[in-house]
């Protein structure tokens, strides 16, 4: 057994004398590898690389909301499968998309149109995405057959995917102004006809100015009026953008709806407590002013209510639809937001009317023309009120969404490479790959000649 290990074991000294030998022979053995690597670094196809550098700014709908329902998860402890670094991820998909890399395909020469490839294919084949972790920039690096084309390709999926966000951003834009437009019409339409309501009525009765003690007792009802106004504001805000995300959502916004947020108990109790701080609210603004601490410490209590219905209902959600990919879970997030929203601002508003016709009887002790004239002069004002606050958040809306169509913003326009330079074959690597080619092609050579002579 040990002459056979003998026997096995390769005697160093002899394969040195073997190798010095036919050193010219191993020499030609990795010289010939490397210049076949040469040979293969200038008949192969050149591929070249190109990157484009852009930024995600962090501050439409979607990503608001995905923050939004991953911080209020996370605070009681519900773990949603997403991360707030991950939210460049829709945004990468989206570039890999039909819209953003057909055009591209199209652009492209082929020898043969069989050849053309699916998108899938393409954004496998031709393009890289890269996230660095914890930050905003998305660096997209396309392959190209020339420095051109790869230039082209890398600036171009950055293009189409501002142009995509533009057209969508358009749409959503042209759902929301049709929404408030139609909204404004309406209040406008009201607002003057409450006008000439009033107008006329102080012409048939001669009243043009009712005396102190009526016109004391019916600005109390002020408080609801103004409140009445707030709650409609913000109802047709939230309706608006309800509407906005169900365009958004497109296929989406059917499945979404089989899921209302509003059947929560827990949801249906904060909604109770909102309404009864904001019936509060109203019988303070009764007795003060907006400067009142009473009444400045019951807005900022109305506040923190609403702040933890948005976190209830975010946490809902994230753990209803934690399987969907951020941007579409955000969506989700927006529109139940909304919908609780609408509830609470309608039951608010029901509250708040119950409440006003109990202080109206009150009223019953004055004359019938004064109090009919003090009703229309509030219903004039409640009504114009409402249409300017419509008109004033229409502009707000405009230009939120000037702001949003902003989300991307180009670091660094895609590079032009240089022509002596391509990604691939490199001739650094080509050579190291010869080399290590050659060494173990030689190795296997002496190997074979040292059986060969001791056998």
């Amino acid at each position: 057994m040990e002459q056979k290990q003998v026997e096995d074991s390769i005697d160093v000294r002899k394969l040195r004398k073997i190798a010095l030998s036919n050193k010219k022979q191993l020499v030609g053995v990795v010289t010939g590898c490397m210049a076949v690597s040469l040979l293969l670094t200038v008949v192969l196809p050149k591929t070249y690389e190109s990157t484009t550098l852009v930024q995600v700014r962090n501050t439409n709908g979607a990503n608001s909301a995905l923050n939004s329902m991953i911080s209020s998860a996370a605070a009681l402890g519900i773990s949603t499968g997403f991360s707030k670094s991950s939210l460049p991820n829709s945004y990468i998909e989206l570039m890999k998309s039909r819209n953003v890399l057909e055009p591209i395909i199209d652009n492209l020469e082929w020898e043969d149109e069989k050849e053309k490839p699916e998108a899938v294919d393409f954004a496998k084949k031709r393009l890289s995405f890269k996230n660095t972790e914890s930050t905003d920039l998305i660096a997209v690096t396309a392959k190209g057959k020339s420095p051109e084309e790869a230039q082209m390709i890398s600036q171009a999926v950055v293009d189409n995917f501002l142009t995509l966000q533009t057209g969508m951003n358009q749409q959503t834009q042209s759902l929301l102004v049709k929404f408030w437009d139609d909204q404004i019409k309406d209040a406008k339409k009201e607002a003057e006809d409450a006008r000439t309501k009033f107008a006329e009525y102080q012409r048939e009765h001669k009243v043009y100015s009712p005396d102190e003690q009526a016109k004391a007792a019916v600005n109390k009802m002020n408080a609801f009026d103004d409140t009445l106004g707030e709650l409609q504001v913000k109802e047709k805000a939230l309706q608006a953008k309800l509407t906005s995300v169900n365009g958004t959502l497109g296929d989406m916004a059917e499945r979404s709806r089989q899921y209302n947020v509003n059947d929560n108990t827990v949801v249906q109790n904060m909604r109770g407590k909102i309404v009864e701080a904001q019936i509060e609210l109203v019988s303070m603004r009764e007795r003060y002013t907006e400067d009142h601490p009473s009444v400045i410490s019951m807005k900022k209590k109305l506040q923190e209510l609403n702040s933890r219905l948005q976190q209830e209902v975010g946490t809902l959600v994230a753990s209803k639809y934690s399987s969907l990919n951020p941007a579409q879970a955000a969506l989700l997030q927006e529109q139940a937001a909304a919908q609780a929203g609408i509830a609470v601002a309608q039951a608010s508003e029901s509250a708040v009317k119950a409440r006003r016709e109990e202080k109206e009887k009150e009223l019953d002790e004055f004359p019938k023309d004064v109090l009919e004239y003090l009703n229309l002069q509030r219903d004039v004002a409640l009504k114009e009120g409402l249409y300017t606050n419509l008109v004033k958040q229409l502009q707000q809306n405009k230009l939120q969404k000037a702001m949003e169509s902003m989300d991307i913003q180009v670091v660094d326009s895609a590079n032009l490479p240089r022509d002596d330079k391509p990604s691939f074959p490199k001739l650094s690597m080509m050579l190291a790959l010869g080399v290590l080619t050659g060494i173990a092609g030689a190795c296997a050579r002496l190997l074979w000649l040292y059986k060969k002579v001791t056998n």
